[in-house]
């Protein structure tokens, strides 16, 4: 049995440039033209191009293009990629056949978040794990013993996510047949001409949308691809304030924004995966991983923690807002929050102490604190439970897709 091993490519001059630029820069810098550039990993990446309400309404109307390359990436291979994955996380990964993608979380000891993210199979003995996070040095103390390479690829992937109602269309019209049979979390990996992908039916806005996945060097020919696919169709590239929304929107949850990664949560614990609404994904059958027995002890005591999503009355709605339980007592706040131009309602998410949001659901409000003018006025605006996601259109499932 061989032990874990890694290789991580070492950039010397690394130190002379504060941020990276993604292998799609070069199509990327001409369109931002307000340059409005945030840090994501260790590179550039867009947070709006000109106007991301304008983004966003391609995103729901037409296409949209957003930069996944920074996204941190891990190859997991070998004999007991399967198992030392299913050591990891918390869903049993045996039952993800190949050629499909999964959502997970994991947890240290404690049973608290690490991360969240989505497993690619590949193969019997291949997977790819994204994340938000780095936690190289956490997976190779979880492979031993295990006959697996981890090795961090973050620089060796590009990828596109292609989103809203006509990316199936784009994606037709370049020849891709595999739109037809793909479902919701089906992986393939095909080709456009010479240019080899991996292509998943996957994304993070809650639309109709793949993700496209490359070798670096063939970046930017994937990208003039689908520009010259999509022209028809309105495509434009897209940034993280208008993907903010859209995932919201979706249901999704965030690192940093609905919870701490328990790895960095210095002043208070971190959030477990029942207090962030992902019981589902908690599969105590599987046998042992991380943070299993501290998971079966919430489970029997209780959480003290619930993230609810809650639609307010009004349109002035703040994320960081208190929540409050007939208006008096305090009992959370709003993780994130906006006002949906496609649901027609204020929107977020909320993390609240039980019992409030799980058995006591009557009678909640949040505090808002809106400035106009130089005058601040105080909203208390009426919050209800609602199910998620709040956006969750027939085409996001529809299989063969319509072109719209």
């Amino acid at each position: 049995m061989s032990a874990p091993t890694t290789t991580i490519q070492h950039d010397r001059d690394h130190w002379r440039t504060t941020l990276r630029e993604s292998p799609f820069h070069a199509r990327l810098a001409p369109l931002n033209i307000r340059h409005n550039w945030i840090g994501w990993a260790g590179y550039l990446s867009a947070n709006a191009y000109y106007e991301e309400s304008i983004e966003y309404f391609a995103l729901r109307n037409q296409a949209t293009l957003y930069d996944l390359s920074p996204m941190i990436k891990y190859a997991f291979r070998g004999p007991e990629a399967e198992a030392c994955l299913n050591r990891i996380v918390t869903r049993d990964v045996r039952k993800q056949k190949p050629g499909r993608v999964s959502y997970s979380v994991w947890c240290d000891d404690e049973g608290h978040v690490l991360d969240d993210g989505t497993i690619f199979r590949f193969g019997p003995d291949e997977f790819r794990l994204c994340c938000q996070e780095r936690h190289l040095p956490w997976f190779l103390d979880s492979a031993r013993g295990f006959d697996v390479r981890v090795e961090e690829v973050t620089d060796q992937v590009a990828g596109l996510a292609l989103q809203g109602p006509c990316s199936a269309a784009i994606l037709r019209r370049l020849g891709l047949a595999e739109v037809e049979r793909l479902k919701p979390f089906d992986l393939v990996r095909a080709a456009i001409g010479s240019l080899k992908l991996e292509l998943s039916r996957t994304g993070f806005t809650g639309d109709l949308g793949y993700e496209l996945w490359v070798d670096p060097a063939d970046a930017l020919a994937l990208w003039d691809c689908l520009m010259e696919a999509g022209a028809d169709y309105g495509l434009r590239p897209m940034g993280s304030n208008a993907l903010n929304l859209a995932r919201l929107e979706g249901g999704f949850i965030m690192p940093k924004v609905e919870f701490v990664p328990a790895a960095q949560a210095l002043r208070q614990r971190g959030r477990s995966p029942f207090e962030l609404a992902q019981e589902r994904q908690v599969d105590f059958a599987k046998g042992p991983f991380n943070g299993r027995r501290a998971l079966l002890a919430e489970q029997a005591a209780g959480s003290r923690y619930v993230l609810v999503p809650l639609e307010l009355e009004g349109h002035k709605i703040v994320a960081g807002s208190l929540a409050y339980h007939r208006q008096k007592k305090e009992i959370g706040f709003l993780t994130s929050a906006a006002w949906s131009p496609t649901v027609k309602r204020a929107i977020a998410f909320a993390s609240l102490k039980r019992p409030y949001g799980d058995t006591v659901k009557d009678d909640l409000w949040v505090e808002v604190y809106v400035q106009k003018e130089l005058k601040w006025d105080k909203v208390m605006a009426r919050a209800k439970v609602v199910g998620r996601p709040f956006f969750d259109p027939p085409r996001r499932k529809a299989t063969p897709p319509g072109d719209f």
